[in-house]
C-alpha cells in the first residue's frame, strides 16, 4: 500500500562489503566464545541481529528497507556496548552517546527519503537515481542531499561528527569494537557512494568542496590526535577517523570532477572512487585486526595504558610479529593492503583537487609516526620492566602469572585470515579492485 518493496540486489560495490561483514562477524563470534563469560546467549543473539542489519544495508535497494536495516543495527550495538563494555570506560554513557548521534542523523535521512518519494513517486533507489529528484531545484536537492549526507557523515565518522566514536570504541567489548570499526563505519561510506553521489549529482557537485575539506580535516586531525593518546584502544579508534577521511576525500573528489570539463577527468573520478571503496574494505580488515590485538593484550594485562608496557617483543614474539604486520598495513606500507586504497585516492584526488590532496598527505606521515612511536616503540621496544604490570593473567588456565604468555591458538586462528588478506591484497589487489571498478565506472558514466 505504501509502495515499499522488498527489493534486494548486489553489485561490485556491495559484494566485497557483504563478504567483509560475514568474515569479521564470524571471527568476532569465534573469538567471543572464549572471552565472553556472562549473559552469553544474549550476547550472541544481539551480535547476529547486528549482522542482519549490516548485511541488509549493503543489499537493500529500497529506501524504506535501507532505513529499516540501518536502524536495526543501532539497538544491538547499544546493548553490546552498554552491557558487555568495560565498566571503567563508562559503557552506558558511551552507548547512549552512540545511539543519540546516530539517531539524529537517521531523522535527517528519513526526512530526505520522504522528500525524494514525494518528488519521484518511488522508494526504489535504482529508479530514484534515474529520475534525479529535485533536478530543477538546487535548493531542495541540496536539502535532501545534506539530509542523507549528514546521516552518513555521522556514521563514517567525519570530523566534526566523530566524537561518539572514541567513547564507543573504548567501552565496547573486543568483538564489538572490531565490528564497529570494521563494518559499521562502512555503512556511512557506502551510503555516500550508493545514494548521495548518484541520486543528487548536481547537489554533490555544488557541495563537493565541503565534502573534500571535511575528508582532509578528518585525515590530518585524526592522525595528530592519535599522537596524543595514551590508551591503545582509543588511539586505534582515532586512527579510524583519519583512515575513513581518505574515503570521504575520494567521494568528494569524484563529486568535484563533475565541475570540471577536461579530458580524462572522469577517469580520475573513477580512480578516486575505486580508492575510496578499496580503503573501506582494507580498513575493515586492518583495523579489525588491530582491535583483536588490543583485546589479546588487554585480556592478559587488564590495562591499555601505553605507559605501562615496554619491551614485550622479547616476551611475546608471536604477538609482536602479528602487530608489526598489521601496524605496517595500517600506515600504508607498499606490499600490504593499506597502501593501495590510499594510493588510488591520491592518484584521483591530485588530478581533481590538488591543493587539498597535498594537505592530506600530511596524514600519511603522521600515521607512520604514531604507529611506529606510540604503538611499536611504546609496547614492544626497550627493556622489559616486570614491575610495571604486577600480575599478568594466564589465559590458558585463568591463573595469575608474573610473566606474560604469548598468543593462544584461538587468538592466532582469529587473526590468520586477516593477516592473509592484508598480504594477499597488498601484493595482488586485482580481484577485489575489478569488482569495485565495475561499480564505480558504471556510477561515474551515469553521472
Amino acid at each position: 500500500a505504501l509502495g515499499v518493496t522488498y527489493h534486494l540486489g548486489v553489485d561490485g560495490l556491495s559484494v566485497p562489503l557483504v563478504f567483509l561483514t560475514t568474515l569479521l562477524t564470524t571471527l568476532g563470534l569465534y573469538y567471543s566464545t572464549k572471552v565472553i563469560k556472562h549473559r552469553v546467549r544474549e550476547f550472541f543473539l544481539l551480535f547476529l541481529l547486528l549482522e542482519t542489519g549490516m548485511i541488509g544495508v549493503f543489499v537493500a535497494l529500497d529506501f524504506v528497507l535501507f532505513y529499516v536495516f540501518w536502524e536495526i543495527g543501532l539497538v544491538p550495538m547499544y546493548f553490546l556496548i552498554g552491557i558487555w563494555g568495560q565498566e571503567k570506560d563508562r559503557p552506558q554513557y558511551s552507548a547512549i552517546k552512540f545511539f543519540l548521534y546516530t539517531l539524529a542523523g537517521s531523522v535527517a535521512m528519513l526526512l530526505a527519503i520522504l522528500g525524494v518519494y514525494f518528488d519521484t513517486g518511488t522508494f526504489d533507489i535504482v529508479q530514484a537515481a534515474q529520475l534525479r529528484p529535485f533536478s530543477g531545484n538546487l535548493t531542495l536537492a541540496s536539502l535532501a542531499f545534506w539530509g542523507f549526507t549528514l546521516a552518513f557523515a555521522i556514521k563514517v565518522p567525519t570530523w566534526p561528527f566523530h566524537t561518539w566514536l572514541p567513547d564507543a570504541h573504548t567501552a565496547a567489548p573486543t568483538a564489538g569494537s572490531v565490528v564497529l570499526a570494521g563494518i559499521l563505519l562502512k555503512l556511512g561510506a557506502y551510503g555516500l557512494i550508493r545514494i548521495s553521489l548518484p541520486i543528487f549529482p548536481e547537489a554533490a557537485s555544488r557541495w563537493a568542496p565541503v565534502i573534500v575539506a571535511l575528508g582532509v580535516i578528518s585525515i590530518v586531525y585524526g592522525a595528530f590526535v592519535c599522537m596524543a593518546q595514551t590508551d591503545l584502544k582509543r588511539l586505534i579508534a582515532y586512527s579510524s577517523v583519519s583512515h575513513m577521511g581518505y574515503v570521504t576525500l575520494g567521494v568528494g573528489a569524484a563529486a568535484f570532477a563533475l565541475r570540471l570539463d577536461r579530458p580524462g577527468i572522469m577517469d580520475s573520478a573513477a580512480m578516486a572512487l575505486n580508492g575510496a571503496a578499496l580503503q573501506m574494505f582494507n580498513h575493515g580488515i586492518i583495523t579489525g585486526g588491530l582491535f583483536f590485538l588490543v583485546g589479546v593484550i588487554y585480556e592478559r594485562a587488564h590495562t591499555r595504558d601505553l605507559e605501562r608496557f615496554g619491551g614485550l617483543s622479547a616476551k611475546l614474539p608471536y604477538f609482536y610479529g602479528i602487530m608489526m604486520v598489521t601496524g605496517f598495513a595500517s600506515l600504508g606500507l607498499p606490499g600490504l593492503a593499506g597502501f593501495w586504497g590510499e594510493f588510488f585516492v591520491f592518484r584521483g584526488a591530485f588530478d581533481i583537487v590538488r591543493v587539498w590532496a597535498a594537505i592530506g598527505v600530511i596524514g600519511i606521515v603522521v600515521t607512520a609516526a604514531y604507529i611506529l612511536w606510540r604503538i611499536i616503540q611504546s609496547v614492544f621496544l626497550g627493556e622489559y620492566d616486570p614491575h610495571k604490570i604486577a600480575h599478568w593473567t594466564n589465559l590458558a588456565n585463568g591463573n595469575e602469572s608474573h610473566e606474560p604468555v604469548d598468543m593462544l591458538t584461538f587468538e592466532k586462528v582469529t587473526l590468520w585470515p586477516l593477516v592473509a588478506f592484508m598480504i594477499l591484497f597488498g601484493i595482488y589487489p586485482t580481484p577485489i579492485l575489478e569488482l569495485f571498478n565495475q561499480a564505480t565506472t558504471a556510477l561515474v558514466s551515469g553521472l
